[in-house]
C-alpha cells in the first residue's frame, strides 16, 4: 500500500518499530481494563506492538476503506476487531456494548486530534485512559499548566477528568510522509473526578466563553459569551483565563450556574 496516498487523510504512519513500542508499552490497562480502541491504524505499524503485548483485546477504528482491508486480508486483526467507520460518528456501544469500558490509543490523525479529545471528554465515564500521539503543539496545550500561552480550553476540559503526563517527543523523520511538525506522546489517566458541581455543558460553556477572548479579563470575556457582567465574581473578573487552575474554574463555573438556576441571566 502507498501509505503517501493517505496524505489527504491528515495521517503520517510511522516507519520505526521502536516508537510505535514504546506507544503501546506506555497503555498502563487503568483501572484493570484490557479493551483497547486504537484509533486509525493504518497499515498497523501501532497495531501489531499493541497486540504483542498479549494482554490486550484490541479493537480499531478505521476511515479508509483501503487501510481497513490491508489490516484484514493480512491478518492483522480478525474482521469483527476492524470497524470501518468514522470515530466521531460511531457509537462504541457497536462494538462495546452495556456501557463497558475502553481504552483509547493511537497515532491520531491531526486533522481531527482535538475532535477525538473531545469526543473521549464526552465518553469519559467510559474512558479510563488515553495514550497517544499528536501533534506536539496539541500535545503540549493538553498537558500544560495555568500561566501559559500554551494553557487552554482543551487543557482545562481534560485536566477535569484526566490527570495527564507529557510522555516523550517524536521528530518527523519518523514518519512517512514526514510532516511539518514534531509530534508529542501523551497518557491520560482518569482521575477520581465525578460531579464537578455543575453540568459539563454549562462548564464547557463557560471554559471556552473564557479563553476566546484571552488577552481580555474574565469580566469581559465572560461577558461578551453572554453571562450577565455583574453576576461574575469579584475574585475572578479582573483575571486572565490562563490565570485560574482547574479547580479554580470549577468554582467559577458553579458560581455562573446558581444565578441560570435561579433564573438569572
Amino acid at each position: 500500500m502507498d501509505v503517501r496516498a493517505k496524505k489527504h487523510l491528515g495521517q503520517h504512519f510511522l516507519t520505526g518499530p521502536g516508537i510505535a513500542a514504546s506507544i503501546a508499552n506506555a497503555v498502563t490497562l487503568h483501572n484493570g481494563c484490557t479493551t483497547v480502541l486504537e484509533v486509525g491504524p493504518g497499515t498497523g505499524a501501532l497495531t501489531k506492538p499493541l497486540i504483542a503485548r498479549g494482554d490486550l483485546d484490541l479493537h480499531v477504528v478505521e476511515l479508509d476503506e483501503e487501510s481497513v482491508d490491508y489490516l484484514i486480508t493480512e491478518e492483522i486483526l480478525p474482521s469483527n476487531k476492524v470497524h470501518g467507520v468514522d470515530l466521531l460518528r460511531w457509537n462504541p456501544d457497536l462494538a462495546f456494548p452495556d456501557g463497558a469500558p475502553f481504552i483509547v490509543a493511537g497515532n491520531f490523525p491531526y486533522n481531527i486530534s482535538s475532535q477525538i479529545l473531545f469526543w473521549v471528554l464526552e465518553k469519559r465515564d467510559r474512558v479510563p485512559e488515553v495514550v497517544g500521539m499528536f501533534q506536539k503543539e496539541v500535545a503540549e496545550r493538553v498537558a500544560e499548566r495555568p500561566g501559559t500561552k500554551t494553557y487552554g480550553i482543551l487543557s482545562v476540559l481534560l485536566q477535569s477528568y484526566y490527570d495527564i503526563e507529557y510522555l516523550f517527543t517524536v521528530h518527523e523523520d519518523a514518519f512517512d510522509p514526514p510532516p511539518k511538525v514534531k509530534s508529542g506522546v501523551i497518557r491520560l489517566v482518569r482521575n477520581d473526578t465525578q460531579d464537578i458541581g455543575c453540568s459539563f455543558s454549562h462548564f464547557k460553556r463557560v471554559v471556552k466563553g473564557a479563553f476566546n477572548q484571552r488577552r481580555k479579563t474574565l469580566r469581559n470575556s465572560l461577558s461578551n459569551a453572554g453571562f450577565a457582567k455583574d453576576l461574575i465574581p469579584e475574585e475572578y473578573a479582573g483575571k486572565r483565563a490562563e490565570q485560574l487552575c482547574v479547580k479554580e474554574f470549577h468554582a467559577l463555573a458553579i458560581k455562573l450556574d446558581l444565578p441560570l438556576q435561579n433564573g438569572q441571566n
